[in-house]
């Protein structure tokens, strides 16, 4: 594995895909775990993955980059894994239950007061985005994006390519997996897989902000 410095400065938003090479199970295995390990306010974790390995999945994902957003689909197609991110919609008394007895058998709780204390806590974080600032599903969406950046790097750490994409219909990927009606929608995709040898962006120089511009000491 790189060091984390080292994979930041490696990884790229991969604009070609090797559709020959595959991630193995024992990799992909890995990133599963990322997906499941992200961290998320309060430990809410709002989300659920659609995952294509193979031609049929694959063109079904792709069906997100028709028409105003075809010029992605190579993107899904070539690659060897592709990961619908999806966020729930609204966080209902069912899934909070669900979180907090799921965490109960983990044994989180060390007395059964603790447990109620996490539960009023996550609803009172909830509650404060659904009720005074009105932005409970920004909210929920805002974790998935922790979770695709533990993804992205993860994924190089393990020098794994990747690119994420809002450059698709989010509606049709809702329509196409019945996301709605499970209680999520898609906030967008990541494609994973390994790079082809004549991708112009990986032989580009990185650029970013300089530390002295984007760093303050307090």
């Amino acid at each position: 594995m790189k060091n984390l410095s080292e994979a930041m400065n490696w990884r790229y938003s991969t604009k070609a895909f090797d559709p020959n090479k595959k991630i193995s199970e024992a990799d992909f295995q890995h990133l599963k775990n990322i997906l499941r390990l992200s961290p998320s306010s309060v430990n809410i974790q709002p989300w659920h993955f659609v995952i294509a390995d193979d031609k049929s999945g694959k063109s079904r994902v792709a069906r997100g980059t028709e028409g105003s957003y075809e010029f992605n689909m190579p993107k899904v197609i070539d690659a060897s894994h592709v990961i619908v991110f999806c966020s729930r919609i609204y966080a209902d008394d069912s899934f909070l239950d669900e979180v907090l007895d799921k965490e109960d058998i983990d044994g989180r709780f060390a007395k059964p007061d603790l447990k109620e204390q996490m539960h009023q806590g996550r609803k009172m974080f909830l509650e404060t985005r659904r009720y005074d600032q009105k932005d409970e599903s920004h909210w929920l969406i805002e974790q998935v994006y922790l979770n695709m950046g533990a993804l992205l790097l993860g994924a190089a750490t393990l020098g794994i390519d990747a690119v994420p994409m809002e450059g698709v219909d989010l509606k049709a990927l809702d329509e196409e997996f019945a996301l709605r009606a499970k209680g999520y929608t898609a906030v967008g995709i990541v494609s994973l897989g390994y790079r082809c040898e004549d991708d112009f962006n990986a032989n580009l120089p990185k650029s970013r902000l300089s530390e002295e511009v984007i760093i303050t000491k307090a």
